[in-house]
């Protein structure tokens, strides 16, 4: 991809993204990865996701206004085995913040809580919603997913709900999460994937790539490319049936930093 056309999807994300964290703070529905009438407008037919991510002991746990600002396509924090508390850890794109919240719960006092995002305006409302909760282990990043502002090593865990499939180079997201996982340190990524190929046509499209279509990797070549970045013991795992011409899905993805074997 030409760095002309990555800077304009880049633009188109990143202004989906800030009308989306606009509209919540506004008490309205918005953002992208949904269908419509609530905001982004996917060029192709919307992947039943999105308000039933979350079961009722987690929607209890954080505050209504995190978790009507979720954007996901998947909960990554139900998906994380043997968490134990004070570790630490990650969201890449974290949005309104709900996940992050989710994490500094089950990470507990001792553990601490990272959410990065490149969006002023989402950074804002996670902002709101972390005074609303209460939660002393979280700090927000500003920062894109392809050069994470922490040092090598920082965490035990990388987690992401539907963000990575936005990013315009993923090798760079892989080799990144690789760096900034502790040995043995677990990735647990939901996240779209195609069954098959996309067209090139698609791939182009800025504002299918928003609405976290158009960049999402097949199922064979996102476990390649975390292969490819270090991991070990990657799995890639559709949710559910794809439902649209073009053959996406919401998926699972976990692997895992080589080191240590943690005393899990």
């Amino acid at each position: 991809m030409h760095e002309e056309q990555a800077d304009a999807i880049r633009e188109e994300v990143r202004n989906r993204y800030a009308a989306a964290a606009s509209a919540f703070a506004a008490g309205r529905q918005g953002g992208c990865c949904a269908p419509e009438p609530s905001g982004c407008g996917c060029a192709t037919d919307p992947v039943p996701i999105g308000g039933t991510l979350y079961g009722e002991q987690e929607a209890a746990a954080i505050p209504a206004e995190a978790l009507s600002a979720s954007l996901g396509c998947g909960s990554p924090t139900n998906w994380m085995d043997e968490v134990r508390p004070g570790e630490s850890a990650l969201d890449l794109g974290s949005g309104g913040g709900a996940d992050v919240l989710l994490l500094a719960q089950r990470l507990g006092e001792d553990g601490f809580v990272y959410g990065l995002d490149m969006t002023d305006e989402m950074l804002a409302l996670a902002e709101q919603n972390r005074r609303r909760a209460g939660a002393r282990n979280v700090r927000f990043l500003k920062g894109r997913i392809e050069s994470i502002p922490l040092p090598s090593g920082a965490v035990d865990w990388v987690v992401s709900n539907c963000v990575v499939n936005l990013s315009t180079d993923k090798p760079r997201v892989f080799a990144e999460t690789f760096r900034v996982l502790g040995p043995g340190g677990r990735l647990v990524f939901a996240d779209m994937v195609f069954s098959r190929e996309p067209t090139e046509t698609m791939r182009s499209n800025a504002a299918q790539w928003a609405g976290c279509i158009a960049g999402a990797l097949t199922v064979e070549r996102y476990r390649a490319e975390l292969e490819a970045a270090g991991f070990v013991d990657v799995r890639v795992e559709p949710l559910n049936s794809a439902t649209s011409a073009d053959a996406v899905s919401s998926a699972l993805i976990r692997a895992r930093k080589p080191g240590r074997e943690p005393s899990r």
